[in-house]
């Protein structure tokens, strides 16, 4: 990385950029999704049972963070994780009380009932698959996991930013566990599982922050429908772009690293950075934020450090193998990437830690957008030979005149991606 000039790191910077903007799901998935939770809190808050409980359905997870990526195959769910909340616990309510009154209700419509993944629910949540339609674009589902909030919450709501930090544990939740022993005879909220979505995303934007950018207010990005977010933080795409590394090479294994523990090595290594330089100081120092506790591997909750997001590794060492697999895989291609010159060796790079597809339509939008910059002639070259619209050597229009006129294809163009790619087999 010390040894790539600055020009080039612009052109990993702008690589990265755009590979991580192919990973993100587009506007109108994005409107479907939010208003078909949307719909679900609205009949929820309807029923009579819980009206009184004020429900109310709000994201947590990737949604919340902004770091959601598109499958690998198009024809896979997008994963939305989702909060229930609800105030006004009657005293005499258990765990099992909370989620089958969430459950009931969504059983009294007729179409969510039939959409429901099991009739029982999982361990925590109530599953909605939306993939009635086969042609449908939008195929994903929604993990609703319901819970109990404080009153009080409501009263710090309008005082939260990312210059004000509110105390994490102001946002806790109550969550339900039907493996809990005490899962239906309990009525102490206090022994209940204790989860704190709200609070982790406050932290998680306060690391993503740089003092060059402020995209949007903390307060809009955990609102119950976050606004669409076109551009985003370093941080994030640094995550998306992790994520995707990730499923490439652990496609269909259940024992993969999982996205919290991604997430949340990521953003305490992360300095500030931009994308490429971000991305490379977090896969060489990622690991340094792993604890060993008494022989224990431990990865802790940045707000509740007896929390240990790796203590699965104990029960099944695969995870931790993987893990640890994956972030020596993910260094060597990083590095490798790093270190190729030459657009099309770039992109030959690439092509294998994230995907033929992907990087098609990556490069393909990169040489739509160079065109457009070189036709409108602000597009301009560094003297290494790198384009940019922050060089100083202007790149003339194509005009491809006579008999060769379109035989030529600007550096990087569809034609010339697609050209590279119609020899090589998918991952």
């Amino acid at each position: 990385m010390k040894n790539l000039t600055k020009e080039h790191k612009e052109q990993f910077n702008s690589i990265f950029n755009d590979l991580s903007k192919a990973l993100d799901i587009s506007e109108s998935q994005y409107k479907v999704i939010t208003d078909s939770y949307q719909a679900v809190g609205t009949w929820l808050a309807e029923g009579t049972q819980i009206k009184s409980l004020v429900p109310e359905i709000r994201p947590q997870g990737s949604f919340l963070l902004g770091t959601t990526i598109k499958p690998i195959n198009p024809n896979d769910d997008i994963d939305i994780d989702l909060v229930c909340e609800l105030r006004n616990k009657p005293y005499n309510w258990t765990q099992y009380n909370l989620k089958e009154s969430v459950g009931n209700r969504i059983k009294e419509h007729t179409t969510y009932s039939q959409m429901l993944e099991k009739q029982k629910g999982g361990r925590r949540c109530w599953t909605l698959l939306y993939r009635q339609n086969a042609d449908a674009k939008e195929k994903f589902h929604l993990d609703i996991l319901p819970c109990f909030i404080e009153d009080a919450r409501q009263i710090i709501w309008e005082q939260i930013s990312f210059d004000n930090a509110i105390p994490s544990d102001k946002f806790g939740i109550r969550i339900t566990d039907n493996q809990k022993v005490d899962y239906k005879t309990s009525t102490d909220i206090t022994t209940w599982l204790k989860s704190n979505p709200i609070g982790y995303a406050q932290w998680f934007y306060q690391r993503a922050i740089t003092h060059q950018m402020r995209l949007f207010s903390l307060r809009e990005a955990i609102q119950p429908v976050p606004k669409y977010q076109q551009e985003k933080y370093p941080l994030q795409r640094i995550v998306q772009i992790l994520k995707r590394h990730r499923d490439i090479m652990f496609q269909g294994n259940e024992n993969k690293p999982i996205s919290i523990i991604i997430t949340t090595l990521a953003a305490k290594a992360y300095q500030g950075e931009n994308i490429v330089e971000g991305l490379y100081n977090i896969v060489h120092t990622m690991d340094k934020y792993i604890e060993n506790r008494n022989g224990i591997y431990w990865i802790s909750n940045p707000i509740n450090d007896k929390e240990n997001f790796a203590d699965k590794w104990e029960e099944a060492p695969i995870k931790r193998k993987n893990f640890f697999d994956w972030k020596d895989r993910l260094q060597k291609d990083v590095d490798a990437i790093l270190s190729t010159l030459g657009m099309y060796a770039i992109q030959d790079s690439l092509t294998q830690p994230f995907g033929r597809d992907l990087i098609i339509e990556t490069f393909s939008a990169r040489a739509k957008e160079l065109k457009s910059l070189r036709d409108s002639n602000n597009l301009k070259m560094m003297t290494t030979g790198v384009l940019s619209t922050a060089a100083s050597i202007p790149v003339k229009p194509h005009t491809f005149y006579g008999k060769d006129r379109g035989a030529h294809t600007p550096t990087g163009s569809t034609k010339s991606v697609a050209k590279t790619n119609m020899s090589r087999t998918k991952d």
